[in-house]
C-alpha cells in the first residue's frame, strides 16, 4: 500500500505544471509582451521608448500596464 501511495504522489508531481508568478508589476507603467513558445510579459519599463528599444528586432510588442499604480495587498 505504501508503494502505491508513493507512486501516485510521484506521478502527480511529474504531471503538474509549476505555478506562474504574477506577470504585471504595478511599479512600472509599460510592459514588454514577447511571443513564441516561451512567450511572456515583463513589466519593467519606465517609458515606452525604453520598452521599444528592447523590443526592437524581436517578436514582441510594448503595452501599457493595466495594473500600474494600483496598491498591492
Amino acid at each position: 500500500m505504501r508503494a502505491l501511495t508513493i507512486s501516485v504522489v510521484l506521478a502527480l508531481g511529474l504531471t503538474t505544471q509549476p505555478a506562474q508568478a504574477q506577470m504585471y508589476d504595478s511599479a512600472y507603467p509599460f510592459c514588454l509582451q514577447t511571443y513564441g513558445p516561451q512567450g511572456s510579459i515583463s513589466c519593467r519599463f519606465g517609458s515606452m521608448a525604453q520598452c521599444k528599444a528592447v523590443a526592437s528586432g524581436r517578436s514582441a510588442q510594448c503595452i501599457t500596464n493595466p495594473y500600474y499604480g494600483k496598491r498591492r495587498r
